[in-house]
């Protein structure tokens, strides 16, 4: 696949981050591959989770969970000595001061009140970097569900205090011992342990990917994010928007939430990958966890291992809307090394007296990287999306720093 070309004009999308066409497409990109057992759980899914963003009630339920439990709204901070080195302004949509420590409380906790409205009784998620595993197990415990989770066996060795909170709030966690023995996998054996126990447990996927309608449904979940900055930027900044709308790249979660607050603006959206999972980047078309998108594969069409410091971006591909941004050329989406993002990662602790996580870091690296290399006009306004704090990755960092 061809990297879309510098700075097109950006195309407001519109109803493209509504809701998705018939059959649960983004374009070309998304589906329902689900095998014949799952299929009528999707639907089940489909239709209480239709039913519940129109219930005044489960909205107001939600947004009270989020205020009272989570934190929300968080504030929108501006990196004064960072702004100030680069000659940008960037500002920071601050995720990491939610409950748990990252966006993912946002999904988990949308997704654990719908699973109590179809009376279910058990949540079930996959984890890579731990937080949605955390929060999936934060959120069951406050509502009175179990919680059994799906974790690479590598991502349990250096996730290893989000494993210990996991369990210290009640959840089962799984270890993966298969293929790569990380996110990827860990969703898999998720999606096939749910086959059967669809009637009593709700499937929580922790990012825009999966089978309609998962990849909008946690869009929506998040677009919390985007709806927050939208109205801090118009408070805060003369235009109203930023010029540039900025956010790391695994399955896409925040990215997506953080972009649909901004969908019909002339912000310029940007998704950062790692270098060694670059879905979006160089990923071919193909399907894999239940829907249809890009994903790194090699000659054969087999998938591609992905690799990267940061366990929440080791996945092989990128949500389906993604893919259909990336083809409408209104997002484009470029890689950092591992070095870059942990470079990023302590320039902003000691700049700003903020550690973010590795997965932030890679967004923050290519500000870095393009206000140096003059792709960012000086004076031009970003808005980034620092997506969780880094205490995960402390034990990380201390082997690298």
């Amino acid at each position: 696949m061809r990297e879309m070309s510098p700075w097109r004009e950006p195309v407001p999308v519109g109803g493209t981050m509504g809701e998705p066409q018939a059959r649960g497409r983004f374009g070309e990109y998304g589906g329902r591959y689900a095998p014949e057992s799952l299929v009528e759980a999707c639907r089940e899914v489909d239709e209480a989770f239709r039913e519940a963003r129109a219930d005044p009630g489960f909205r107001s339920d939600l947004a009270e969970l989020l205020a009272l439990h989570a934190g929300r709204p968080t504030p929108l901070t501006p990196a004064r000595r960072l702004s100030q080195e680069l000659g940008v302004r960037l500002y920071l949509k601050r995720e990491d001061l939610t409950h748990t420590g990252s966006h993912k409380i946002n999904n988990v906790l949308g997704q654990a009140l719908l699973a109590t409205r179809m009376g279910r009784r058990r949540l079930i998620a996959e984890t890579g970097a731990g937080q949605h595993g955390v929060a999936a197990a934060t959120a069951a415990a406050l509502l009175g569900l179990e919680a059994t989770i799906f974790m690479g066996e590598r991502d349990i060795e250096r996730q290893a205090l989000n494993v210990f909170r996991m369990r210290m709030l009640g959840a089962e966690v799984i270890p993966v011992t298969t293929g790569s023995r990380t996110l990827k996998d860990a969703t898999s054996e998720a999606m096939r342990h749910w086959v059967g126990v669809t009637g009593d447990s709700h499937y929580c996927v922790g990012s825009v990917i999966g089978p309609d309608p998962y990849p909008w449904m946690v869009r929506e979940f998040q677009r919390v994010i985007g709806d927050e900055a939208r109205a801090q930027c118009a408070a805060e900044l003369r235009t109203g928007v930023p010029d540039h709308v900025v956010a790391c790249v695994g399955g896409g979660s925040n990215a997506a939430g953080t972009f649909a607050g901004f969908a019909d603006t002339s912000a310029r959206f940007v998704g950062v990958e790692a270098e060694g999972g670059a879905g979006a980047a160089r990923g071919r078309l193909g399907v894999l966890h239940g829907c249809r998108s890009l994903f790194l594969q090699d000659d054969d069409g087999q998938i591609v291992e992905a690799h990267s410091i940061a366990p929440g971006l080791d996945y092989p591909g990128v949500g389906p809307e993604h893919a259909h941004l990336r083809e409408l050329g209104r997002a484009r989406y470029l890689t950092v090394t591992d070095e870059e993002a942990v470079g990023a990662a302590l320039r902003l602790a000691r700049t700003e007296g903020i550690v973010p996580a590795l997965e932030s870091a890679h967004a923050l690296a290519w500000v870095i990287r393009a206000a140096d290399d003059g792709e960012l006009a000086a004076g031009s306004t970003v808005l980034m999306t620092l997506s969780g704090r880094g205490d995960k990755d402390i034990s990380t960092l201390k082997e690298l720093l």
